[in-house]
């Protein structure tokens, strides 16, 4: 028992220990705008940065870290045009170019890598090859658009819960102030910058939330200067 209670514990401060946070922060659930923040400890990296959300703003997410929340708000769904709220890992990050400089994993996007948004496949919530028979449902990653250029994957439903939402990506916004369909996006140069600072040995984090959930995120994250 003894045993058990410590692994516990272990995995807290393992979950909790993010070196790198990405904090973006609306001023309501239901807002398609929002600021982001990234932090290494409790400095501040970059200026104040302007992202677009979901077109209907936030819903909660499905993530292995949890925030103190009322179970019955809403829940992040497949199709909902809803950005995923709460706290979670960043686990790499993807491109055109056939290589880039970075610290994170990088995924190469060329013409037959796929996500998968059919909640019924094997593979629903993956970037994979295009398999010999299609998904009912999925998006190309490499688009005839410039919006996954660049990105980064926000590990989101993990356990690939049925209609519980996939594909949640950072990426470069389709125009100033587009809203997305449940990803969260900005300029170029933006998440260009964002990707050459990340650092997969820093447990690099997304935390996204409206401003009524930092009182909740200060219990968890205390020296995150949040005012």
């Amino acid at each position: 028992m003894l045993k058990t209670f410590l692994i516990l514990i272990n995995l807290q401060i393992f979950l909790y220990a993010a070196n790198q946070i990405v904090l973006v922060v609306s001023e309501k659930e239901d807002s398609s705008k929002a600021i982001l923040r990234c932090f290494e400890g409790n400095k501040q990296i970059f200026k104040d940065i302007d992202v677009n959300l979901g077109k209907y703003g936030l819903a909660w997410g499905i993530s292995n870290i949890s925030l103190s929340h009322d179970k019955n708000e809403p829940q992040k769904r497949e199709g909902d045009k809803k950005a995923p709220l709460g706290i979670f890992h960043l686990t790499s990050v993807f491109g055109y170019a056939s290589k880039i400089k970075t610290k994170m994993p990088y995924i190469y996007a060329t013409k037959d890598l796929i996500c998968v948004d059919d909640s019924t496949h094997q593979n629903y919530n993956q970037i994979i090859t295009m398999p010999t028979k299609k998904p009912k449902s999925f998006e190309y990653m490499r688009r005839d658009d410039a919006q996954y250029k660049l990105g980064i994957v926000v590990e989101h439903n993990k356990g690939q819960k049925v209609q519980g939402g996939s594909c949640i990506f950072l990426h470069v916004q389709k125009y100033p102030d587009a809203p997305t369909a449940g990803c969260t996006s900005m300029r170029y140069e933006e998440i260009k910058k964002i990707v050459g600072w990340l650092d997969k040995k820093k447990n690099p984090i997304l935390i996204q939330v409206p401003k009524k959930n930092l009182d909740a995120l200060k219990k968890l994250y205390p020296e995150l200067p949040l005012d």
